[in-house]
């Protein structure tokens, strides 16, 4: 299971219908935080998110994608949390996210360690990796890839009994890639896992940007992208503000979406000036890149794997 849940939407401020940006990323039972804005722990309550999250993952250093953090920690503190929390961010983390875990009255009752991380690094889990890339917002400011290896290829029961391979744990190290004997005496015989395994199958690319303006390493990083979520806080009228600003018009994320062949795109981080519903923000991606939706505050995507999909 991968799944995405939207806690907060909105660029710089808040609305009524819209938190501002923090995103939970739930894979097999573990739930990541990506950009963590004021409000956050509530936006977890209320749609259901898991508090028993290990990491947040921060973008880059403006209020609107970390000041959630001191809430948040002050939350898991009270209902008792014991586990650590670990908090990444770029290039002056430790100053800035070291200053906002002190803030408040209360000590927290578990430890909470900060690390900086940078364009190129890659944290290395069991099944997948945390990809950091750089990403064109002021200085420092970086996106993250989630990364999963690649699985083992499709394992043939049928054929296993036809050849003669008993059930249990034969078929474990078949699929794993070991040979296995069967038969005995001068029947006995080696069965190869070429002959029961198919080729290994791609796991799933999860790309988030948080703020950016249109970058080549966007496209790089996200080649071929199961989902790729993408700023778009204006509409393609006010894209000379976009530039201005550093970030991205609804047409020019859908550009970057194009560009790297992705499946599905998603606008988040939307100006507060447009409506509960932008429609025109749909609009003028779908007319670049059909397959786009616009996020809103509790919207929960579960990606698939491609090859499951289409079976």
């Amino acid at each position: 299971m991968l799944s995405i849940t939207f806690l907060g939407t909105s660029a710089a401020r808040p609305t009524v219908e819209r938190g501002v940006t923090s995103i939970a990323v739930q894979r097999e039972g573990e739930t990541m935080l990506f950009d963590c804005g004021e409000g956050t722990q509530r936006q977890m309550m209320r749609y259901g998110t898991s508090f028993a999250l290990s990491e947040v993952f921060v973008t880059h250093y403006h209020a609107d994608h970390f000041l959630g953090i001191v809430g948040l920690l002050r939350t898991l503190g009270l209902q008792g949390r014991e586990e650590p929390v670990r908090v990444y961010g770029p290039k002056g983390g430790r100053r800035v996210l070291g200053h906002a875990v002190e803030l408040g009255v209360e000590r927290a009752p578990f430890s909470i360690e900060i690390e900086e991380l940078h364009p190129g690094d890659r944290l290395r889990r069991d099944e997948y990796d945390i990809e950091v890339f750089p990403v064109a917002h002021g200085r420092h400011a970086v996106g993250y890839a989630l990364r999963e290896h690649e699985r083992l290829g499709r394992f043939d029961p049928e054929k296993a009994r036809t050849l003669g391979v008993p059930e249990g744990p034969l078929w474990g190290k078949l699929h794993r890639g070991e040979s296995v004997q069967v038969g005995t005496g001068a029947d006995s015989h080696s069965i190869h896992p070429g002959e029961l395994v198919g080729n290994p199958r791609p796991g799933r690319l999860l790309v988030y940007t948080g703020d950016t303006r249109p970058s080549e390493d966007v496209v790089r990083v996200a080649d071929g992208a199961d989902l790729l979520i993408h700023e778009a806080t204006f509409g393609k009228d006010e894209r000379d503000r976009a530039r201005d600003t550093e970030h991205s018009t609804s047409v020019e994320a859908a550009q970057v979406a194009l560009a790297a062949n992705v499946e599905q795109l998603v606008l988040t981080h939307l100006s507060a000036r447009y409506s509960a519903i932008p429609r025109v923000l749909l609009e003028e991606a779908r007319e670049v890149f059909p397959n786009t939706i616009v996020a809103k505050d509790g919207l929960t995507i579960n990606v698939p794997f491609r090859d499951e999909e289409s079976s």
